[in-house]
């Protein structure tokens, strides 16, 4: 069993805590942090664990083996790497930094110390995504030639100017921190590394905080295409198709915190010009949430590495940081290859 501590009790925080607590045999919560334990303090006592009102004495608590970081994002790469010094595990939700050297620096302080680094991007954990990536592999879809994404919703709306979710350095490009960089980690998944970016951003709505429309064209490695747009500035849909030489796929509906349906299509190479319907393929349901916790404490306990130096983790935070510059420059990035 790895003991937490859970670091920031937002919303998402507690939702990583009510995924696996009285639920999982190999992770459960034992202390919390926050810079306001009043306001949560009924909600610890009722999950059974006292609160910090800091970092520093989260770390320092001999009950704790390893933090779950759902902080504000450019405070991520610093905290891995004080849990790293501290000789704590660490779960980090997305993105692991917003730059590519603070990514390397916090990789490299976890294989120091020897402690496992996780980064949660969950949607590696749905059936559906897992099955796609099977279908690339065993040849049902062809050759890999295109991908599309997005992933919007109301999040502008949600929160006032003075929050730390509308400062634009907490959400460079809009919705790609919050929400985008799922749907890059997918495409890293599924297509490997990107070669190369062109992107856009914009504020259209509001007189305040973060870009509400970005959009972006990739070229990947293999010679497979891709874009990817976020408008946070509408309502809620998200959505991946993979095109391949054999047939397409696709995933997508409101809601993304439940276990997905794929949709299914395939050339008929006997009658070319049939149209045939999709299929639409059901799974068992799952918590991602909770499959992406217990699987970090499973590599914490066999003291297993998760997220490496030179691994998708870092190249996600150097295709965040080729986006960015792409927006600044209006021209097209290309991401340097790394082994």
């Amino acid at each position: 069993m790895i003991r937490a501590a859970i670091i920031g009790l937002g919303k998402w925080g507690q939702n990583l805590v009510n995924s696996v607590q009285g639920k999982s045999d190999v992770i459960r919560f034992v202390a919390g942090a926050t810079r306001t334990p009043a306001k949560v303090a009924a909600y610890a006592a009722e999950k059974g664990f006292p609160l910090h009102d800091s970092y520093e004495k989260a770390l320092a608590d001999p009950k704790v083996d390893a933090v779950v970081l759902a902080t504000p994002h450019t405070q991520h790469a610093a905290q891995v790497i004080a849990a790293a010094r501290a000789g704590r595990h660490v779960f980090t939700e997305k993105p692991l930094a917003l730059t590519a050297k603070s990514a390397r620096a916090a990789l490299r302080a976890c294989a120091r110390a020897g402690v496992t680094l996780a980064v949660g991007y969950n949607w590696r954990f749905q059936p559906a995504l897992r099955e796609i990536r099977n279908m690339l592999d065993d040849g049902r879809l062809g050759r890999l030639l295109h991908l599309e994404g997005n992933f919007c919703g109301p999040s502008v709306y949600r929160y006032p100017a003075n929050h730390w979710r509308q400062e634009r350095e907490e959400g460079p490009a809009g919705g790609m921190t919050g929400r985008g960089v799922h749907v890059v980690d997918a495409f890293l998944y599924l297509a490997g590394r990107v070669g190369s970016v062109h992107a856009q951003s914009a504020r259209q709505v509001l007189d305040y905080g973060l870009d509400d429309t970005t959009s972006m064209l990739f070229r990947f490695r293999s010679g497979a295409s891709g874009y990817l747009a976020t408008v946070i500035a509408t309502a809620e849909t998200w959505r991946i198709q993979v095109f391949g030489s054999k047939g397409w796929v696709e995933l997508g509906d409101v809601e993304h915190l439940t276990t997905w349906r794929m949709k299914a299509c395939f050339v008929d190479p006997q009658d070319l010009m049939v149209h045939h319907p999709p299929r639409v393929l059901a799974y068992p349901q799952t918590s991602t949430e909770r499959a992406e916790l217990e699987n970090f404490a499973r590599a914490a306990m066999e003291k297993r590495p998760l997220a490496v130096a030179g691994g998708d983790e870092e190249h996600g935070v150097a295709v965040l940081e080729a986006i960015l510059g792409s927006v600044k420059t209006r021209r097209t990035v290309r991401i340097a290859t790394k082994p």
